[in-house]
């Protein structure tokens, strides 16, 4: 029996549960199931809880309000990611307020941090390239704060998340790329300590392995999410005198850098060099030639990350993985003995 005065935290902490479940199971609300309703009521008798008046009226009035940190607002995947998130917290009635990271851990820890002081009810994040240390997310699972992981995920465990297909998307890319006549591929990579980096490579891989081509460990290049750095990578790549024939590239800026990269040499795509990358049907048609792209259903990770976010803000604590599948679309860039 605690000494102070028992609140909604201290029964959602115990209950492992968001203070808002806590509240709306204690009303009686139709979001919460009966299972959880009659587990905090029963706490909330034990503990002698007692609500405070005036703390109710002034929460009377408060928006329903989800936080969402991205690690680079401005790409087309992440905007559309949101503008899914949006659209169904819309129709559960949440607003929704969003902040970047800047592929920085500390900014991503900070928007957590704020997130937590503003009261959201729950939380959709997408980890920060920079991100090794997951202790602000340890933080928010101890305090019960419902929280979802999209796209580069940790903690699995704990939280549940949403990804792609990207291990099985990067095999068939990179098989579409063998059976159009290249055989020096390139994976061009982020981070290696990120989760959907991992995935993707681990495709390029196996899709060498069984067509039983050597792998080359100078071909397999992964370095930092940044249009300068990989631009210079594929730079020093092309250059060589026994320069590959082909990239795979790991997201939307990455593709382009390699692209860009390409055509400053005066090399032919895909004649010279074949290339695909993971990267949104917007940009991808519309650069000449058109780019072979393995294209996220971005919107929809979007909607089945707020789907789940929304269940456990009601009460549902089941960690769930869902995977939103990838499709390859095939245009100009891609297929070297189509050529010309």
């Amino acid at each position: 029996m605690p000494k102070h005065r028992v609140s909604l935290k201290d029964l959602a902490q115990q209950l492992g549960v968001s203070i808002a479940t806590v509240s709306r199971a204690l009303h009686g609300s139709p979001e919460i199931g009966k299972e959880m309703q009659e587990r905090v009521k029963e706490l909330a008798k034990k503990l002698n809880y007692r609500p405070n008046p005036f703390a109710q009226s002034l929460r009377s009035e408060a928006p329903k309000v989800i936080g969402v940190v991205v690690p680079n607002l401005v790409t087309h995947y992440y905007a559309a990611v949101l503008d899914g998130i949006e659209t169904e917290a819309r129709k559960a009635g949440y607003s929704v307020i969003s902040a970047n990271s800047h592929e920085s851990q500390e900014d991503e820890t900070r928007a957590i941090d704020n997130f937590n002081s503003l009261h959201v009810e729950g939380i959709i994040a997408c980890l920060a390239q920079d991100t090794t240390d997951y202790s602000h997310f340890e933080e928010i699972s101890q305090m019960g704060i419902p929280l979802v992981f999209f796209g580069r995920t940790c903690m699995t465990d704990k939280f549940s998340c949403v990804t792609a297909n990207g291990d099985e998307a990067a095999q068939q890319a990179t098989q579409h790329l063998i059976d159009t006549g290249s055989r020096r591929i390139v994976f061009l990579g982020g981070p290696n300590h990120l989760d959907m980096v991992q995935r993707r490579k681990h495709g390029y891989l196996e899709a060498l392995r069984e067509n039983r081509i050597p792998i080359e460990r100078e071909l397999v290049v992964c370095d930092r999410i940044d249009y300068e750095v990989a631009r210079q990578a594929t730079v020093e790549l092309l250059s060589r005198p026994n320069r590959p024939d082909a990239i795979l590239a790991f997201n939307d800026i990455i593709t382009f850098a390699a692209f860009t990269a390409i055509k400053q040499l005066g090399l032919s795509i895909p004649a010279d060099v074949a290339l695909i990358g993971f990267t949104d049907d917007v940009h991808a048609s519309y650069v000449t030639p058109r780019m072979s792209a393995i294209e996220d259903q971005s919107q929809l990770m979007g909607q089945t990350a707020c789907q789940l976010l929304l269940r456990h803000i009601a009460g549902d604590t089941k960690v769930q993985k869902k995977i939103v599948p990838q499709k390859i679309v095939i245009r100009d860039t891609s297929a070297k003995n189509k050529a010309g």
